[in-house]
């Protein structure tokens, strides 16, 4: 008995898999049972759209009926290798090879099978697959025949396999979770569907993968975009409110306006803003504004600039603005963004000389804009400060 247990299992193993190294997981699966307890649990999308063709239910009815009234075909307890082996017995080592001798048990179940398929006008793969889900749990697999021998010599009462261990789910066991399982089954799916209904199903399920799509798009839009962001901390920008107290022409650059503006230090800042072509200096002049203060400074046209008045612009360019903090924010308080900490040691704004060699602006800048209020934002976040959200009248445009 043991010998045989062996050969098959190993047969079952090298039939699939060209090996021998998992055969007795291979076994494991064959002599358990996994089928859920009702239709709503299957997990497996091939096994539910199957069922839900509708040929599942009435193959399980004709293959309970015939169980119960001792008419299906099982295993020969005399001849345990059959399905394994050819009439001239040698092994088999492919599916469509049929083992046994003239009245065997795989040529019965064979016939058999034909007689369920001709009973219920159903062949091919909507006939297999049923049968194989419903005997085994399972919508691939080895021979079912091989695999049901299997499973009479596990459950012989002199057989050499530990039935608990190995999980073993003898037959009248199986067909009373396919009784109970099948009662679960939607009406809808226990008969075939007419062509016309499998043309209305098919533009259904079309219809219904659309609006998964479409809500699967929602998702993504809704999903948090800081969490695949990748560049350089919104931290390292040392981003302030400020006053321009001060503001003039350049006397050299037709583009340029230089300011002094108060960001909070013991000086104003000097700061250089090529805004002459967008604004006047009367729209300027005690305004509040976003200062980038971790900037080294640098001669613009020959005046010394220490920072960068933030401004948000249209697509094009055509049109700036500045970036405004609320009128009742603080001079010299620091611009944060919400669900960042701002106030840890990480968090503090990088040195002006790494700002400049690691180019972190210029890698944060994509990602500084304004969304279809004007509100400024980074990573759908908008600019904060302690008394409120700051804003711009350009909508969909560019911070820098």
């Amino acid at each position: 008995q043991m010998r045989n247990v062996a050969y098959a299992t190993t047969a079952l193993a090298k039939q699939m898999m060209q090996t021998t190294r998992d055969a007795a997981t291979n076994a494991q699966t064959v002599l358990g049972y996994d089928l859920p307890a009702s239709f709503d649990e299957v997990e497996d999308a091939e096994a539910k759209e199957m069922i839900m063709q509708g040929n599942f239910y009435p193959i399980a009815q004709a293959l309970i009926r015939d169980f119960e009234a001792d008419n299906l075909p099982q295993p020969d307890p005399a001849d345990p290798l059959a399905p394994f082996l050819e009439d001239i017995m040698k092994p088999i080592e492919e599916d469509n090879m049929v083992g046994g001798t003239a009245y065997s048990y795989p040529k019965a179940y064979k016939v058999h099978m034909k007689s369920i398929s001709k009973e219920l006008n159903v062949k091919g793969k909507n006939l297999f697959h049923p049968i194989r889900l419903a005997l085994t749990a399972e919508m691939s697999g080895q021979d079912v025949t091989k695999q049901m021998a299997l499973l009479d010599m596990a459950v012989a009462e002199d057989g050499c396999i530990d039935k608990e261990a190995a999980g073993v789910v003898d037959m009248p066991t199986r067909f009373e979770r396919l009784k109970a399982f099948c009662e679960t089954i939607p009406e809808e799916f226990r008969a075939p569907k007419k062509k016309d209904d499998k043309k209305k199903a098919a533009k259904e399920a079309k219809a219904k993968a659309a609006d998964e799509e479409a809500a699967a798009a929602i998702v993504a839009e809704a999903a948090d975009p800081l969490e695949s962001y990748e560049g350089p901390p919104i931290t390292a920008l040392d981003i302030r409110v400020g006053r321009i107290t001060k503001v003039w022409e350049h006397e050299e650059a037709d583009k340029l306006y230089c300011e002094e503006i108060d960001v909070g230090e013991d000086e104003p800042r000097q700061v250089a803003s090529g805004l002459r072509p967008y604004m006047n200096m009367e729209d300027m002049e005690d305004r509040l504004v976003l200062v980038l203060c971790n900037l080294k400074a640098r001669k613009m046209v020959g005046f010394p600039s220490h920072g960068m008045v933030l401004c948000a612009s249209n697509e094009d360019h055509s049109e700036v603005r500045f970036v405004s903090p609320p009128v009742d924010a603080k001079v010299g308080e620091r611009v944060t963004i919400p669900g960042i900490n701002f106030e840890v040691e990480e968090a503090q704004p990088f040195a002006e000389n790494k700002v400049g060699k690691k180019k972190v602006f210029e890698k944060l800048a994509p990602h500084l804009v304004t969304n279809a209020h004007g509100t400024p934002e980074f990573m759908g976040r908008p600019f904060l400060t302690s008394a409120g959200v700051c804003t711009s009248p350009i909508t969909g445009g560019n911070v820098a």
